[in-house]
């Protein structure tokens, strides 16, 4: 089995909790376990917000997502002006930006990022999905190649 969807939202704060649902009841329903859940909805959520922060002009963003055989992928992307650069390091610990990104790369298993300056940035999450024990089994499908 593998579940796909693509949402397209306003670059305002109040489409991420949307955001949050649809992806955590999607990997709910296959089982995945609340860490791994919780963790992907943490980095989405940074990037998310990444996107309605700096995303501009464009009033609108996009998350596509694909769930399934042992992974979660998750693509968030804006119109923006493109990020110039990613910091390959951690942030000093006094600044007021790039703790989302330190945070997103600390809970997944990859992370890129897809920049065109001008035209946008997309963020590309990538999770090993891990199973609820309590669940009877996993689709079979899902499970790791």
């Amino acid at each position: 089995m593998d579940i796909e969807f693509s949402l397209a939202l306003p670059r305002d704060a109040i489409g991420i909790p949307m955001v949050r649902r649809v992806l955590g009841d999607a990997m709910r329903s296959l089982n995945v376990s609340e860490t791994c859940i919780a963790d992907m909805l943490l980095a989405v959520s940074e990037a998310c917000s990444n996107a309605v922060r700096h995303g501009g002009p464009a009033n609108r963003y996009e998350v596509t997502a694909s769930i399934g055989y042992g992974k979660c992928d998750v693509r968030v992307a804006d119109n923006g002006d493109g990020v110039p650069s990613i910091p390959p390091h951690f942030p000093p610990p006094d600044t007021e930006n790039g703790r989302g990104l330190l945070i997103m790369r600390s809970v997944v298993d990859e992370i890129s990022f897809g920049i065109t300056p001008g035209r946008g940035t997309t963020v590309h999450l990538r999770k090993r999905l891990d199973w609820d024990e309590g669940a009877d089994a996993r689709p079979r499908e899902l499970a790791a190649v």
